[in-house]
């Protein structure tokens, strides 16, 4: 018998997809508290959680016949992937349920504030009758920005264009052809600020995405603009944005989601009139309740009846004994995957991965999920696993191409990622080392070895004497240690590359010092 603990509350059709398998023993126990369900989980092949189920480490350590965790819903912040995978747990998630419930809550947010919806409504449960406080605008023929054209942004798109309003998108993997087949405008984000009557973003919270928009942003836009955040709190910085609702440069915002959560009852946010506010309800549908409730049932059921592992969060190989060959080669295919991502500039249109020696006879197609796993997370975050990974892809317009080389190589394996984008090429190679450890041996044609973990500092340079003494000795002085590095060149005193592991991050001040040190060319701070 096979026995799952759903922790959560879920909706019954998706318990009743579980219940049918003969096989299957479902409970359903919430609101355990951790102590408890460390208790009971060694009992349990599959646990499906929401997002108050905290799975840590010590849960996942307890759970000595746990095969499969289902997450009804898109985050896996709830859940220690790294333990999970180690312990061999398959870890999935349901990305696509609430698409279409998130999609309406923000158009109807965009209408709310176009209307001042609520706020009349509040006027009218008060006795009054005030028409002329409430004057609105239309959205027809207005510009909308949509930052992050994922599944979520190009369906407030279609909606909004049926609207008769016009869409602006900011995506660094949307190509223009894709976008432009929907009837969308691709843009760079500052002409997206400096032209859009209304803002909404639409990605993943990130380091990159955290205050995406702030003071900085806000200045660059219309006076009056609307903005819209129905997709993670943080993204737009609220301190800003309260200033500039204040000030008169933001007529109106709407926010579902919020830096702190639940939002505090001294929120300045909540005195502000012409900002509205809702307490995370973009999934908050019947309807998105169900889809995800029956998407993760189905995932389970699948997985632990072996019939196809689908929205993996960690597991891209489905033959266990093939799966121990190529464990090291698909790690290194998604930590390039991660360098690339975000060493690379622009817009992505051509990927191509070449594979070259021993690794050539397997199937190589769980390495190149893997890869482009690894080369979208950084933007797209929680929303790409290595089963959706090139479907993602192809939906932006994203062309992949798999080789295998033929010619010899210095290594015995050498796995390649090209990246073609509307602003450069960048080659990416890497092998293992002699203990299985991935390695980065060339940046384009320079030649290294570099420990893709951690914190890395990746710098163009001029080779001349002194450089990395001087960027060592900045470093020192803010109490960054340097765990190992490497460079290569293209000819002495030419230009050269250099790659510093760092233990601790380097905040964006000692980054600015150090793009302005004399013969750096360029730096970034990667994290693997």
């Amino acid at each position: 018998m096979i026995k799952i603990l759903v922790s959560d509350p879920l909706s019954e059709e998706g318990l009743k997809i579980l219940k049918e398998v003969k096989d299957f023993h479902t409970d359903v126990i919430s609101d355990l508290t951790p102590e408890k369900l460390k208790e009971i989980i060694g009992g349990y092949d599959a646990l499906i959680v929401r997002s108050a189920t905290k799975v840590t480490k010590e849960i996942i350590a307890a759970a000595s016949a746990l095969k499969v965790i289902g997450r009804a819903g898109v985050g896996l912040d709830n859940v220690d992937l790294a333990a999970a995978t180690q312990k061999g747990v398959i870890v999935m998630n349901t990305p696509g349920g609430n698409t279409i419930s998130t999609a309406e809550h923000t158009v109807s947010m965009i209408l709310s504030l176009s209307r001042n919806i609520p706020q009349a409504n509040a006027s009218m449960k008060k006795g009054e009758w005030k028409r002329s406080k409430f004057m609105g605008v239309e959205v027809y023929n207005k510009i909308l920005g949509i930052v992050g054209f994922g599944r979520i942004g190009s369906e407030v798109a279609k909606r909004c264009l049926a609207a008769g309003m016009k869409i602006l998108a900011y995506d660094p993997f949307l190509s223009k052809e894709v976008a432009e087949g929907l009837g969308v405008e691709v843009v760079e984000l500052k002409d997206l600020f400096s032209r859009s009557d209304y803002i909404t973003v639409h990605t993943p919270l990130t380091d990159e995405t955290r205050h995406l928009i702030s003071t900085k942003e806000i200045s660059l836009m219309k006076k009056g603009v609307r903005l819209i955040n129905c997709a993670r709190g943080g993204i737009i910085d609220e301190s800003a944005l309260i200033e500039a609702v204040k000030s008169g440069k933001v007529a109106g915002a709407a926010f579902d989601v919020f830096e702190k959560e639940p939002l505090s009852a001294d929120s300045e946010l909540l005195k502000l009139e012409n900002v509205i506010l809702t307490p995370h309800l973009g999934a908050s549908t019947e309807e998105a309740q169900v889809n995800v409730a029956v998407e993760v049932a189905e995932i389970v059921r699948d997985a632990l009846l072996g019939k196809g592992i689908r929205n993996a969060a960690n597991y891209p190989c489905l033959e266990a004994e093939v799966c121990k060959i190529l464990d090291p080669y698909i790690n290194l295919a998604e930590k390039i995957g991660l360098f690339c991502g975000q060493l690379v500039e622009g817009r992505f249109g051509q990927v191509n991965i070449n594979y070259g020696g021993e690794i050539n006879q397997y199937d190589l197609s769980p390495l190149t999920m893997a890869m482009i796993k690894g080369l979208l997370s950084p933007s797209l975050q929680e929303t790409v696993n290595f089963i959706n990974a090139t479907s993602l892809a192809a939906e932006r317009g994203i062309r992949i191409k798999e080789s295998k080389l033929s010619k010899e190589h210095e290594f015995v394996t050498l796995i390649e990622l090209q990246v073609k984008t509307d602003k450069e090429e960048l080659k990416i190679s890497g092998t293992l080392s002699s203990n299985k450890k991935p390695r980065i041996v060339k940046i384009n044609d320079y030649y290294m070895e570099a420990s893709p973990q951690g914190y890395m500092l990746v710098m163009q340079n001029m080779d001349v004497p002194g450089i990395i003494g001087g960027i060592g000795t900045l470093l020192g002085k803010h109490n960054i240690n340097i765990a190992a590095m490497t460079f290569g060149r293209d000819t002495p005193g030419g230009k050269a590359i250099s790659v510093l592991n760092i233990d601790t991050p380097v905040s964006p001040e000692i980054l600015e010092k150090i793009r302005k040190t004399e013969n750096i060319l360029g730096v970034k701070v990667i994290r693997i």
